[in-house]
């Protein structure tokens, strides 16, 4: 009964009962009473009262809720009870900060963007694929497009800031007036895995002009790559992969030049037919370069082996690519190198044990001629893929050292 009461107490001042699934940051008690007291009148200690943003109401270490808002409250009393502990609070506030619900021009942009497909099965390759607009609802009662699966809002002011509709069985076309482009604060948006029916990617794109994260990968787009793209600038993270589409005008070089803050860029298998741009060279932030069955010719820029942020690193399946291993003098960020199917030459130097980070190389079906295996490959003790094969190397391959 006395829990009841306590909880009572909670609900009167507005307070708000959550899942501790996912709130580990307030004062939590375990069965040990003794200990939990303690537990707890530290972590009241160092909450500044009258300010309080966290605190558990329970019993027997059971946790009943949480109070979860920055209110202005004063302690009433902390009694211990047979039972367990209860907190009784009053509250000084006449209000309660509450998170801001979804914008209604968001939730009809939604809505609307919803309509303008067809939902089928065979849109999205995941098997685990499903269609995450489907419990997308007006009609609910207290509907709050922020709470809709695969939206994300921002927590100060409700507008919807990233879209996640990856392997949702979309099927049908996006044009440059779909309600997509009203969601004007969005910062992240995916919509791999899904069937667009081979269109073009909207130069609606332009107008979205904060996002920072864009996955189009794997989703049937073609055609030439909209030069809206370049408008992108605070793009970190750009994956257009496993599209056929192809990047001439603009082309690699425009996209680099334009986009200085990419982390990650993924083009695996988009049609570009051009040399690889010394200017990726300045690309400072960048972890991650995939550029895959590209049509990538001429001379690759050793300046790039040497990106110190650069983690992943492949440029496989380009037969025309060529190249040659630079010394390695320190050490490498590297944890995936894949020239495979290039026309990389040379000798692997003996400084490639400086890549102590890297757990996959692969250089085979390269045009590597002369030389022995460097016996510096048995430092990699990071490594747990090595590919060698197809070239005319000498020697051993070494064990690796522990």
């Amino acid at each position: 009964m006395a829990d009841r009461e306590n909880l009572s107490r909670l609900w009167q001042l507005g307070l708000t009962g959550v899942s501790m699934e996912s709130i580990r940051r307030g004062t939590t008690c375990l069965k040990n009473e003794h200990s939990c007291y303690k537990d707890l009148r530290r972590g009241l200690s160092g909450t500044g009262f009258p300010s309080l943003q966290l605190l558990v109401c329970f019993r027997d270490g059971e946790e009943y809720g949480v109070i979860n808002s920055v209110l202005s409250l004063h302690v009433y009393a902390l009694s211990r009870f047979t039972s367990g502990f209860h907190l009784m609070v009053t509250d000084s506030s006449p209000s309660v900060v509450q998170q801001p619900l979804c914008h209604g021009s968001d939730s009809s942009a939604l809505l609307e963007f919803k309509q303008s497909f067809l939902i089928e099965k065979f849109a999205s390759g995941d098997p685990s694929a499903y269609p995450k607009v489907e419990m997308w609802q007006p009609e609910r009662e207290g509907s709050d497009c922020c709470s809709w699966d695969g939206v994300e809002c921002d927590t100060d002011n409700g507008h919807v800031i990233g879209l996640d509709l990856s392997s949702s069985c979309l099927y049908g076309s996006i044009n440059s007036s779909s309600s997509l482009f009203r969601l004007v604060h969005l910062l992240r948006l995916d919509l791999s895995d899904n069937d667009f029916n081979y269109s073009k990617i909207p130069h609606g794109v332009g107008q979205l002009s904060r996002l920072t994260s864009l996955n189009l990968s794997s989703s049937r787009f073609s055609g030439q790559i909209s030069s809206q793209i370049l408008e992108l600038s605070k793009l970190v993270f750009l994956d257009l992969s496993s599209n056929p589409l192809h990047l001439h005008k603009p082309n690699l070089r425009n996209l680099v030049v334009n986009l200085t803050q990419l982390k990650k860029l993924h083009l695996n298998e988009v049609n570009i037919s051009s040399r690889v741009p010394d200017v990726f060279a300045n690309l400072s932030s960048l972890t991650s370069l995939l550029l895959e069955n590209c049509g990538l010719h001429g001379e690759f820029p050793t300046g790039i082996f040497h990106l110190s942020s650069l983690q992943f690193l492949s440029v496989r399946n380009n037969p025309d690519l060529t190249g040659l291993f630079p010394e390695f003098h320190h050490t490498s960020s590297l944890k995936l190198l894949a020239l495979a199917g290039t026309s990389f030459s040379g000798r692997l130097p003996t400084s490639i044990g400086n890549l102590d980070s890297l757990v996959e190389l692969n250089i085979s079906s390269c045009n590597f001629t002369s030389g022995l295996i460097a016996s510096s490959l048995g430092r990699l003790i990071q490594l747990t893929s090595l590919d060698l094969s197809r070239n005319s190397f000498s020697g051993q391959i070494p064990s690796l050292q522990t």
